[in-house]
């Protein structure tokens, strides 16, 4: 009986910490940090460096024109703002549309080896002091690359993160609101995160860094802008996190595209800590150490097996020893996974509620972590991975 009440309140205490505590200590210490040393804002070098904008793409032909045009748009001499595209395994008319823009260079190869390999391909033929990496179906705002020059004048710091927003749609599609407020609470998040300390890690549809910085990465790297923004900060740089520089992205078409992206983000949050390993030493690592493994390391590990594990030891407490404490959390449980079930059913009926939609994106996503074990062991070998369909 006392094995079984510990390890509830164990898995209890990691399950809140993860998804609440961490988010409030956090915050805590970056007030009481900034009571001492207050923010500073950066301001625009006089002199703008130059810059390379990488654009990864497999088979893209629907959004080239679309992406080109936001190229155009945004707020950077076009002297300083260096366009490159990676295609390498694309046989649709992606190469043949961008070859009808001059100021464009492609970097082309017919065998598909995954987005980690062209990306250790292309980063050779750029020359600027800073690369930016984006998804070819994200569009950024006018004053992106600005924002991020700026972040840069800063020596301490060796990548930027911007900010990731999911376009919202008219229908009501589980994947698009589950996601849209998962971005939401994770910008808060890494905004903090940034403050504190350094962010834990970038989104790929959004981030650059100090070119001569990058290192060339396994080619079954599942996700090559954690394990790229992650190295550069076990060489004693920061992340630092800009939300004034954002990219807007569909969110995914449906449940079942959500499902393989969140899926292979597990997967490669999974790999990513085998590869990572010198960030679990507190000794070497410090105060990056409580962050990485407080946002990050807990989410891709055990505390979603803990989370769907807490229900049944939650079960056995309520059989062995009905004190009200565990009839209450019990209760709260089941109403959390009925509420969880609503949600999946509206989402299936295409009808918006997101009071429901969250209980069900929060058990979908930490089931997809579930799947990302057996995901890693499927894919082990390669970073060739199947493209999920966008709103």
């Amino acid at each position: 009986m006392y094995i079984v009440e510990l390890l509830f309140w164990i898995s209890l205490s990691i399950i809140v910490y993860t998804y609440l505590g961490y988010g409030i200590v956090l915050y805590l210490l970056v007030k009481i940090k900034e009571l001492f040393s207050p923010r500073k804002t950066g301001q625009l070098p006089d002199e703008l460096p130059e810059i390379t904008l990488l654009i990864a793409a497999f088979n893209e032909e629907l959004v080239v024109e679309e992406k080109m045009k936001n190229c155009s748009s945004l707020n950077y001499p076009t002297d300083k703002l260096h366009i490159y595209w990676v295609t390498d395994g694309s046989n649709d008319n992606t190469n043949a549309l961008l070859a009808n823009y001059p100021e464009v260079t492609t970097l082309y190869e017919p065998a598909r080896e995954g987005k980690t390999a062209a990306l250790n391909r292309a980063l050779p033929f750029i020359k600027t002091p800073f690369v930016v990496f984006t998804d070819a179906n994200t569009m950024l705002n006018a004053d992106a690359i600005r924002e991020i020059a700026i972040c840069f004048v800063d020596e301490k710091v060796g990548c930027v993160a911007g900010e990731k927003r999911v376009a919202l749609q008219e229908k009501g599609n589980a994947a698009t609101s589950g996601e849209g407020i998962y971005w939401k609470y994770e910008s808060v998040l890494k905004e903090l995160d940034a403050r504190l300390h350094t962010a834990v890690g970038a989104a790929g549809e959004l981030f650059a860094i100090r070119t001569h910085l990058f290192e060339t990465m396994d080619k079954d790297t599942l996700l090559d802008d954690f394990i790229l923004s992650l190295r550069i900060v076990q060489k004693g740089y920061k992340i630092d996190y800009c939300s004034k520089a954002y990219a807007v992205e569909g969110g995914s078409a449906s449940i079942r595209d959500e499902k393989k992206r969140k899926v292979r983000i597990a997967a490669g949050g999974i790999q990513s800590i085998g590869r990572l390993k010198s960030l679990l030493n507190p000794f070497k690592h410090g105060i990056l150490t409580f962050q990485y493994v407080s946002h990050r390391v807990l989410r891709w590990s055990i505390t979603p097996i803990l989370l769907f594990l807490l229900l049944p030891i939650n079960i056995a407490l309520v059989a062995l020893h009905a004190a009200p404490i565990y009839l209450f959390i019990l209760a709260a449980q089941l109403l959390f996974y009925l509420l969880g079930l609503g949600g999946y059913y509206l989402s299936t009926k295409e009808i918006k509620n997101k009071v429901l939609y969250i209980p069900y994106y929060f058990l979908f996503m930490n089931s997809c972590v579930i799947e990302g074990f057996f995901y890693v062991q499927k894919k082990k070998g390669t970073g060739v991975w199947e493209k999920s369909k966008r709103a």
